[in-house]
């Protein structure tokens, strides 16, 4: 028997159609997630591309933050794209003054790294040794450094650079998976969830 997850989409902010849209065509039950209530309904979730310090301002509001990090740190799968990344890091460089995250992932993430929207761009990455995959850098961040428990799955030009990373049941990419209409790391976020 095949288990059909349920995955929230975090949804106060975020390209969360297309992450609901992905999820879907991976088997997933997708939901969206924007009150704690919710939030206690799914077997994992996916925070989408937006604005981190948007979330995070989004998040308090809604008093989410809190109810988040006591998800993750009880092992809920979760899985962040872009801004989604800089919500699981355990520290940022490059952030607002004051600017928190979730947090759950031991590694340092440096905000808008790849430089501004202008600067956005697609590339072919090999994610998790699963060939390539073209992945959408939108005022994408980086992985400066990970922890010892922290597995590099993809790397990215220019210089080689950190842009996902998995840490037990939390997975992070700098990319858009979403809107390139490869499903791959949805695929893999959903076998972690149905795994755990």
């Amino acid at each position: 028997m095949t288990i059909v997850p349920t995955i929230g989409v975090f949804a106060l902010q975020g390209d969360v159609r297309e992450h609901v849209r992905s999820l879907e065509a991976v088997g997933a039950r997708a939901v969206t997630v924007r009150r704690p209530r919710e939030l206690e309904a799914v077997d994992g979730l996916v925070i989408p591309g937006g604005e981190s310090t948007t979330m995070w301002k989004l998040a308090e509001t809604f008093e989410l933050l809190e109810p988040l990090r006591m998800r993750i740190k009880a092992g809920m799968p979760a899985y962040g794209s872009c801004a989604g990344m800089i919500m699981l890091a355990d520290r940022i460089e490059g952030g607002i003054e004051g600017q928190q995250t979730i947090g759950g992932i031991d590694m340092v993430v440096r905000r808008n790294a790849f430089g501004r929207q202008v600067d956005s761009f697609e590339a072919d990455v090999d994610f998790a040794g699963r060939g390539g995959m073209r992945a959408v850098f939108i005022r994408a961040p980086w992985v400066e450094s990970v922890g010892s428990g922290v597995e590099v799955l993809a790397l990215a030009e220019p210089g080689d650079r950190i842009v996902a990373v998995r840490q037990g049941p939390l997975l992070a990419t700098s990319f858009h998976p979403e809107l390139t209409g490869d499903v791959g790391v949805h695929s893999y976020f959903a076998e972690m969830v149905r795994e755990l």
